[in-house]
Parts: structure tokens; C-alpha cells; sequence
């Protein structure tokens, strides 16, 4: 009886760091729920450079984190979009956004989520079809950092950083 106990104490011990660096790792439903705010920068190799803030509300039902954010721009303009992600597995997740063309795979390893998507720029008639590539990392102080290269054809034609916070 007495080895069994110190046998599941040191299973118990070794699983313990496990289990505490899976808590710690990001997870789209546990950070956005609720309400979040942001910051952040767009700027184009064609000089377009905007700087705005967003106001995120999350909602997580399901499977299914609703996450609407509401952006306004230093120069007053507004604009709303709402991401659905739908997690599929551990730490992956499908999303789709109203501007997004098709589907999105989200990947999260630890603290870090990656995702690729295209988005149509000007959905009138003469469309401006770019790739975002967006790296979001949970930072030690709570914060989580997004980061994305906007490329076209391959070529890198924009960066945006956006900093959330709770």
C-alpha cells in the first residue's frame, strides 16, 4: 500500500507542471470571452498608414467563440466585423469573418495562435485580394500581441501589430 501511495504522488508530482503549463497556454475561448480593448497599427508599402482601436466583445457558446470587434480609426472612421471560430480540437480552431474569403485554420502551440487568411480590401467590382499571415503570442503581463504581414502575389505590401488586453 505504501508503494502504490508513493508511486501516484511521483505520477502525481511529474503531471503537475503538465497541467500547469496546459492552464497557462492560450486559448481563443478562454482570453476573448467577455470584453477586451485594442490598439493598433496599419501600415502599407503605398505610404496608407492608420492607426485605430478596437473594441472586442466575445462570446463563447458551444464549440463556437463569437468575437465582435468594433474598430475606430484616428481619422473617426468606424467599421464593425465578427469572427466566428469554431474549435474543432485541441487548440484548433476554423474561423470566418464577413470579409474573410472562405475559411480560416487557427493553430495554437503554447502561448502562440497562427493563422493565415485572404480578405477582398474593396469588394466593389475591382476587387484587392491580400493575405493576411497573423501571429498572436500571450505575453507573461496578460496582454496578447498580434502581429501579421499583408502580402499579395507573394510579396509582403503591409504589417499591422495590435496589442489586446483585458
Amino acid at each position: 500500500m505504501r508503494i502504490s501511495g508513493l508511486c501516484a504522488a511521483a505520477m502525481l508530482a511529474t503531471a503537475l507542471p503538465q497541467l500547469a503549463h496546459a492552464a497557462d497556454d492560450f486559448a481563443l475561448e478562454r482570453y476573448f470571452a467577455g470584453k477586451t480593448t485594442a490598439t493598433g497599427h496599419f501600415g502599407a508599402i503605398n505610404g496608407t498608414s492608420r492607426d485605430f482601436t478596437v473594441e472586442l466583445t466575445g462570446r463563447w457558446k458551444g464549440q463556437t467563440l463569437t468575437l465582435r470587434e468594433d474598430f475606430r480609426f484616428d481619422d473617426g472612421s468606424r467599421d464593425t466585423k465578427t469572427w466566428r471560430f469554431v474549435k474543432t480540437g485541441p487548440g484548433r480552431y476554423q474561423g470566418t469573418r464577413e470579409d474573410v474569403i472562405g475559411e480560416t485554420e487557427i493553430r495554437v502551440s503554447g502561448k502562440v495562435a497562427t493563422f493565415s487568411y485572404l480578405v477582398d480590401l474593396d469588394p466593389s467590382e475591382k476587387q484587392n485580394i491580400v493575405r493576411f499571415h497573423d501571429r498572436m503570442r500571450l505575453r507573461p503581463d496578460g496582454t496578447v500581441l498580434n502581429t501579421a504581414l499583408v502580402t499579395k502575389f507573394l510579396f509582403p505590401v503591409a504589417r499591422t501589430r495590435v496589442a489586446f488586453s483585458k
